[in-house]
This record gives structure tokens, C-alpha cells and sequence, in this order.
């Protein structure tokens, strides 16, 4: 009881702070991340290694907590009273319990909320295809999927499908019919949980995030037959997410996933947030639109010359990332250092100032 309490008046906090992160871990204080900033909450005291444990008990399936005990980590949402829910990561940490919590806002932005491009939308509505959100840990990706997932949602009667570990945003059904599939929980894998949706009359599905080859198999089938899906990879931009996927193949089926990627891909859209001059963060960001040479480049194993795509297809919606970061440092949006920090090419952004 004692655990719960102190866990929630941290949980509250972070929520009031307007934070993104809180870190709870053995022999610290506390510390929630604001605006991308650690700040520590010395006013707490060191916690235990038994209080540790027991704050990461208290909100833990008892039929998980096994899961944990042998694994050494576990991934879970909590909903900490109404409208204040987190994305939780428990492990050790040289022996001793550490837990990482993620604020999730309750409400799903719009894009223009989120300072994001208008062209997204155009992916929402189509048919088929496999769209992909893409860039490091922490830079936005679930909550940009959430919010094209709910676009669908309030302009289209589709079914759709989220599969997720854990469960992040929560999704009220409007238009569509809207399922959300825990791994763990209600499947045990992605790969599964994927190649039942094939069963399940679904239009549209999203994959919170795609760690192997079977399911990265099972999603670009998916978009070769009818389904609209997305999902997200942990890669730095267009060119490398290709190479990501492609390598997960064995070599003697590479020649193959090129086809079929080149074939059912939508579109690439990474991701950065960056601190911004004004306060808070700002999306910069690359777009890759699958055109004809986009997709000759894939099949033709050339992905180091989608970058040059990119560059010159502005008119077709294709963003470059380093020549919006020059815009954004023109605005006075953000720092030449900040902006420089995450260029793709440092020559090529220079260029652009």
C-alpha cells in the first residue's frame, strides 16, 4: 500500500509538470524527463531495492510477475486513475529493480496539433499499402501512428486492427470497428496475433513495432493483399529502414522481399524531436513516397540513392530532412547546433543554410 501511494503522487506528478518520462531505480532519486530534460526530484529520498520491487509488484499481473522474475523484464501499460496512462518498463539493473514509465496523453492529437506535414493524411486514406514511421527510441513514432490511426477512424468505416506491446493509446470507436490486441496478453506474439488478422475481415492494421522477420513477412503479405498497415522501426531514415528490413531475410529470400517491398510499399515518414528555441520540442522529418523509381531502386538493391530521390522530389510531397532542419534554423525555430545535431548529411544541411 505504501509503494502504491508513493508510485501514484510521482505518476500525478510528472502529469501536472506536463513531463514525458518518470525513472524510478535503486539508490536515487527519482527523475522525470520535461521537454527532453532529466531534471531529478531531490525532495524524494533514495529508494530501496525492496521498494523498488514492490512499486513494480503493485502494478504487475500476478501471472506476469513470474514472466518477470525469470526474464529480467517486462514491458506493461498501467492506467493510473481516469485519463492518466503510462507505457512501463520494468528490468534490473545490476541486481536491483529499475522502472521506466512513459506518459501517454489520453487525448490523440491531429496532425496540425503535432506540427506534423498535411500530406500524411493522404495515407490514411488509401486502400492498401504499407506505410512506416520510423526513427530512434523516444522521437514521437507512436504517437504520429496513433494519430493517423484515429484520422482513419473519424473519416472511414473500416475494421481496424492494433497489435501492440504493450497497449499505448486507447482508441474509441467513431466511424471504424476498432480492435486492440495486446501481445501477452490477449496473443503471444506479433507474428501470431498478425497471421490470424488474415481471418478476421480486417481493412486496416497497425503493428506497434516489428522485431523479426515472421512478422515483418506477415506485413508486407498483408499489404500485398488488400490490408492498409502500418508500423514503425527503430532506423535513422528511408535507406536504412530498407536495408533493416531486407536483412532480416534470409539471403536466399532477399531477391524476393525486394519485390514485395517494392511492390506494396506506401511510404517511409522518420521522425526527430528537437528542442526548440521557444520552449518545448518540434518534429523535423524525412518523407519517402513510393514512386517508380523509388520502387526500381528497391528492387535493384541501389537504397543509397534514395536519399537523392528524396532531395529532388519535393513537388511529388517528398520531404529532405537536412533542408527542413535549414528551415527551421531560418525561421528561428531551433538552433544551428540543435539542427546540426541531427542532419542526416552535415555538408548537405550546410548547403542549405
Amino acid at each position: 500500500m505504501i509503494a502504491e501511494k508513493r508510485l501514484g503522487e510521482l505518476l500525478e506528478l510528472v502529469a501536472k509538470e506536463g513531463g514525458s518520462d518518470l525513472h524510478i531505480f535503486t539508490g536515487g532519486s527519482p527523475m522525470i524527463r520535461v521537454a527532453g530534460a532529466l531534471i531529478p526530484l531531490s525532495k524524494y529520498p533514495a529508494f530501496t531495492a525492496e521498494e523498488t520491487e514492490a512499486m513494480l509488484k503493485s502494478i504487475v499481473l500476478p501471472d506476469r510477475w513470474n514472466s518477470f522474475q525469470e526474464n529480467q523484464t517486462i514491458d506493461l501499460s498501467y492506467e493510473h486513475e481516469a485519463n492518466v496512462r503510462f507505457r512501463v518498463n520494468g528490468y534490473r539493473a545490476q541486481g536491483a529493480t529499475s522502472i521506466a514509465f512513459r506518459l501517454i496523453p489520453h487525448a490523440i492529437r491531429t496532425l496540425a496539433d503535432l506540427n506534423l506535414p498535411s500530406i500524411l493524411e493522404a495515407f490514411t486514406q488509401r486502400e492498401q499499402g504499407f506505410f512506416l514511421v520510423v526513427g530512434p527510441v523516444g522521437q514521437g513514432k507512436s504517437t504520429t501512428l496513433a494519430t493517423m490511426i484515429d484520422r482513419i477512424n473519424d473519416s472511414r468505416a473500416e475494421h481496424i486492427l492494433t497489435i501492440e506491446d504493450p497497449v499505448e493509446y486507447l482508441f474509441t470507436p467513431k466511424k471504424s470497428l476498432i480492435h486492440q490486441r495486446e501481445v501477452h496478453i490477449d496473443a503471444p506474439d506479433f507474428h501470431t496475433a498478425l497471421q490470424s488478422a488474415f481471418r478476421e475481415d480486417v481493412d486496416v492494421i497497425m503493428v506497434g513495432e516489428m522485431r523479426d522477420y515472421e512478422t515483418i513477412s506477415a506485413a508486407v503479405t498483408a499489404a500485398e493483399t488488400g490490408h492498409l498497415v502500418f508500423s514503425t522501426l527503430h532506423t535513422n531514415n528511408a535507406a536504412q529502414t530498407i536495408d533493416r528490413i531486407i536483412d532480416m531475410f534470409p539471403s536466399e529470400q532477399q531477391s524476393q522481399v525486394r519485390v514485395q517491398l517494392a511492390g506494396s510499399l506506401a511510404g517511409i515518414f522518420s521522425q526527430r524531436l528537437i528542442p526548440r528555441v521557444s520552449g518545448g520540442l518540434i518534429p523535423a522529418y524525412e518523407l519517402l513516397i513510393n514512386n517508380n523509381a523509388v520502387s526500381t531502386l528497391i528492387r535493384d538493391a541501389r537504397t543509397h540513392e534514395l536519399s537523392a530521390v528524396i532531395q529532388t522530389s519535393s513537388q511529388e510531397g517528398m520531404i529532405d530532412l537536412d533542408r527542413m532542419l535549414a528551415d527551421l534554423v531560418r525561421r528561428g525555430e531551433v538552433t544551428v547546433e540543435h539542427a546540426y545535431e541531427h542532419a542526416m548529411d552535415p555538408k548537405t544541411f550546410e548547403r542549405y543554410l
